[in-house]
């Protein structure tokens, strides 16, 4: 069993993949095993979350979920536990799988209760085996009233592959099928579990979207399954390779960033965003705000080059494009779309796309020449990318992998679409959701400060999915470190994490 964390990569695999697994499993094993494995691996998580726990409360749905808690109730039984199990099933209707492990619980001892126990405290333990993957529907009538319970109450909850009600390809719930990014878990009458036991496979809703919240802390256990030969819906990210410096560098070795934006009352977002190409790296880093009465230095760092956007060389430089660009932005774009060396675009300019169907036309002619070697890679946020794709907010954070991928065709461009769970997609290749990062990262300029990052790796030379990967990361686990009693500003970012 593994506790997962952002430390390693792992494969994710989506629910037809998985259930590929299943049944590929299920013709070389003998009857009943998989469940039998999956209530094994249930019940010795649950003996390690709460050795003491004086009732564990398993509620189990009227399928194969259920029958994994049943499995795991069974265990509990007999290792002398006396878990309060109440069963949604009916026995004229269940699955094979589940009768059997019905039987089996009853061999064991447990008595199904006809109620949840009401006097569960922290040291006790819930399990979630109500709905698991194939779940479709809002849960209704005592589901509903024991997965608002799970929420309410004080005792710890352990979902069973997935939290009851989420749909493991997406992230979003049942009883929200197009998410509002504004709406909590709670609102949306699903449940924040502390901990989720991914049973034969890790699932990419488990990472991004609602999901992140609702999971809690992801466990996994394969259960005995070799997965290799399934191909994955994405990657759950591990941490950069970065390695040191060659002694025998200088600044031309790491390239140049030129920070395109600052249009008046914006210039902290492309300043923001110059920073963050400094700290991570960058060999110069050029500033071209478009506000006229711009300041021709910043004293506060004064590393940075001011200069006019006319006056820019970008066939040798990496374009980060957008930040507090406003309108301004948009009559730019043509030159960087064509000359640019690389190209981050980011925020105003992303807007301004999404609403000229000739710089759409000038974006997708960008990709295809020389071979694709001018790399680009588009930052969007949820909204951002909704415009881009001519749909709502709703509808990207409904499916944030299928939204990142519509980008990528569209547009032929990596796409980095930010949020909880942050996607990376680029042509040709698997997408990858980002394990790191929190809600420190809800604040005015942190998107400036991660444009800015990708662009120092894309400077420094690394191909556009790599940079975009790496810098995502990073960004992520600057807030994953920051102390909890300091609020994390942009600029605190920038500078955090270049490290």
């Amino acid at each position: 069993m593994l506790r997962i964390t952002p430390d390693h990569p792992h494969p994710l695999f989506d629910i037809a993949a998985t259930r590929r697994l299943e049944q590929a499993a299920t013709a070389t094993l003998p009857p009943h095993t998989l469940m039998q494995r999956a209530g094994l691996a249930t019940a010795r998580l649950a003996l390690a979350l709460a050795p003491h726990a004086r009732t564990v409360w398993i509620a189990c749905g009227p399928g194969n979920n259920g029958g994994d808690g049943l499995e795991a109730a069974a265990q509990l039984q007999r290792w002398g536990k006396q878990p309060v199990v109440t069963w949604l099933g009916d026995e004229a209707r269940a699955p094979a799988d589940s009768l059997a492990a019905l039987a089996r619980a009853r061999q064991a001892g447990v008595v199904l209760a006809t109620a949840p126990p009401t006097d569960l405290t922290r040291q006790d333990l819930c399990i979630d085996a109500l709905l698991g993957i194939g779940s479709t529907r809002a849960p209704e009538g005592r589901m509903a009233e024991w997965i608002a319970r799970f929420s309410r109450g004080a005792a710890p909850v352990l979902a069973v592959d997935v939290p009851s009600g989420m749909n493991a390809d997406t992230g979003t719930f049942a009883t929200n099928s197009i998410a509002e990014s504004s709406r909590s878990i709670r609102d949306s009458d699903g449940f924040n579990a502390q901990h989720t036991l991914s049973l034969l496979s890790l699932k990419p809703g488990l990472f991004t979207a609602h999901g992140r919240d609702a999971a809690g802390q992801v466990w996994f256990h394969d259960l005995g399954v070799d997965s290799a030969a399934q191909t994955p819906a994405a990657v759950l990210q591990g941490p950069p390779l970065d390695g040191p410096r060659a002694h025998a560098t200088h600044k031309g070795s790491y390239g140049d960033v030129a920070v395109i934006g600052g249009a008046p009352g914006m210039a902290g977002a492309a300043l923001l965003a110059a920073s963050a190409a400094l700290h991570g790296g960058a060999g110069r880093v050029f500033v071209a705000l478009l506000d006229p009465q711009a300041m021709a230095v910043d004293t506060s760092q004064p590393e940075l080059m001011l200069r006019r956007a006319t006056s820019l060389d970008l066939a040798s430089m990496t374009a980060v494009c957008g930040c507090g660009g406003g309108d301004a932005v948009r009559h730019l774009l043509p030159k960087v779309f064509s000359t640019a060396a690389h190209a981050v675009i980011d925020a105003d300019a992303l807007n301004s796309i999404a609403t000229d169907t000739q710089l759409q036309t000038l974006l997708r002619a960008r990709t295809g020449r020389d071979g694709g070697a001018r790399a680009t890679v588009l930052t969007p946020h949820p909204l951002e990318a909704a415009r881009l794709l001519g749909a709502s907010a709703a509808q990207v954070q409904a499916d944030r992998l299928g939204a990142a991928r519509q980008l990528v065709e569209r547009f032929g461009c990596v796409v980095v679409l930010k949020g909880s769970g942050t996607v990376i997609a680029a042509p040709g290749q698997i997408a990858a959701i980002n394990p790191t990062g929190n809600a420190r990262l809800a604040t005015a300029g942190t998107g400036d400060v991660l444009a800015g990052m990708i662009g120092a790796r894309l400077a420094a030379g690394r191909p556009a999915f790599q940079a975009a990967c790496e810098a995502v990361y990073q960004h992520g686990l600057a807030a994953d470190r920051w102390p909890e009693d300091r609020a994390l500003t942009a600029g605190e970012l920038a500078a955090a994490a270049g490290h």
